[in-house]
């Protein structure tokens, strides 16, 4: 947690140097100095030089930031889940379009259009003699009555440099620029979330690796020898059939089957969806065997097996959700309900679990932290990072799980 801590404060501050420099860099290439030199037949009268300041550098980023944070924290997450170049690319170039444009009117907006060029001195002649001038500028244009504009009598001796106003011709002249700047934090944007997203995704793919191999280990340490758990359920298998308790065989033929499909058949990233259903539908039977008959009813609906043909699923997963409903959602003596289902359509799986909510499932309710829930959820998000939504929470006297999972 502390490193975790450190990191974050590490980028903060590496966010905010960035920034800063992004500050100067606006005020470096946005401000430019100007020369005026007035002549009379050729003989220098007076020189003034001076400097045109953009007042308005922090409006513009601020425009930035949202440009920036806009992309990395909202638009580009949502646009990785597309698969469409023209839909992605049109989206990127929207925003950025917006922006910009919403920068440049903004502070256009702002700009006083009646701003001049004034001198500090404010006493100084207003009618000058007529006399030709020459204006050397980087960037920026003046009229013939440029004598006008600065307000000052080219007799007078030289005055402190003045200060130009920002004008409106400044503001668009300066578009190019901003252009630049714009696209510049772009590109940023883009190499800073795709780096992060490439350090995410390696760091979930390691994490993935390294739990499986402890899965693995942890099940080795475990495992008992199979054969001997299926000879002897076989043995209570045939028992039960000469004492003629067909109940209980069915159970025993039920649980070595779950036994195999989670020995062997599992064992592997992805299994058949019709695989699961059968697994799940020998943890219904046996899981009733414990109650009376009018105890516990459940209904588990799902699609024929036509219809989930080649369909593939992460293994044991909607088990837990299952045994927490009959663990929690039936009561001994109560009438319960357990109502699931599964779902496929176009691409995208729905599981649903629901039960009834007894004082149990309240408890389950505020107990979020529960190891079953929070197993589901970490390895939800290690075989399905980002293709999954679950929710799960007490509704209207029931407690309700709904899971879908993009198998795109």
């Amino acid at each position: 947690m502390s490193q975790n801590r450190a990191r974050y404060f590490i980028e903060i501050i590496i966010h905010i140097l960035f920034w800063l420099m992004v500050y100067y860099a606006l005020n470096a290439l946005t401000a430019s100095s100007f020369n005026i030199v007035a002549t009379d037949n050729g003989k220098v009268m007076q020189g003034i030089s001076g400097r045109l300041l953009f007042p308005y550098a922090w409006l513009v980023l601020v425009i930035l930031m949202i440009l920036f944070y806009g992309y990395i924290f909202w638009l580009f997450k949502k646009l990785i889940r597309y698969k469409s170049n023209v839909v992605s690319m049109s989206a990127i170039i929207g925003w950025f379009v917006l922006l910009f444009a919403f920068n440049y009117f903004l502070v256009r907006i702002q700009i006083d259009p009646n701003a001049n060029i004034h001198h500090r001195d404010a006493s100084l002649p207003v009618s000058p003699p007529k006399v030709a001038f020459s204006l050397d500028t980087v960037g920026h244009t003046t009229s013939d009555s440029i004598h006008d504009r600065l307000g000052i009598a080219l007799s007078a001796p030289p005055k402190p440099p003045p200060l130009k106003e920002f004008t409106a011709e400044d503001w668009q002249d300066m578009q190019l620029v901003m252009a630049i700047i714009f696209l510049a934090v772009l590109g940023i944007a883009v190499a800073y979330f795709f780096i992060k997203e490439w350090i995410r995704n390696d760091l979930v793919r390691s994490r993935a690796e390294a739990h499986q191999f402890s899965t693995e280990i942890k099940f080795l340490r475990s495992q008992v020898n199979p054969h001997f758990l299926f000879n002897t359920l076989n043995n209570l298998f045939s028992m039960a059939q000469k004492r003629g308790d067909d109940e209980v065989a069915d159970g025993i033929s039920k649980l070595s089957g779950m036994m195999r499909y989670m020995i062997y058949e599992s064992n592997t990233e992805n299994v058949p969806l019709q695989k699961e259903i059968e697994y799940l539908e020998d943890c219904i039977a046996l899981n009733k065997l414990r109650y009376a008959g009018n105890e516990v009813s459940v209904q588990f609906d799902y699609p024929e097996q036509n219809m989930i043909a080649g369909v593939q699923i992460a293994p044991m997963l909607f088990i837990p959700f299952l045994e927490n409903a009959f663990k929690h959602g039936v009561l001994i003596g109560h009438h319960s309900i357990i109502a699931m289902a599964i779902a496929v359509n176009q691409k995208k799986l729905i599981f649903t679990c629901e039960n009834t909510n007894y004082s149990a499932v309240k408890k389950l309710a505020e107990e979020q932290n529960g190891i079953g829930l929070e197993n589901v959820k970490r390895r939800l998000q290690l075989v399905y990072p980002g293709k999954h939504m679950l929710q799960a929470s007490p509704e209207n006297g029931t407690y309700k799980v709904n899971l879908e999972i993009n198998l795109a």
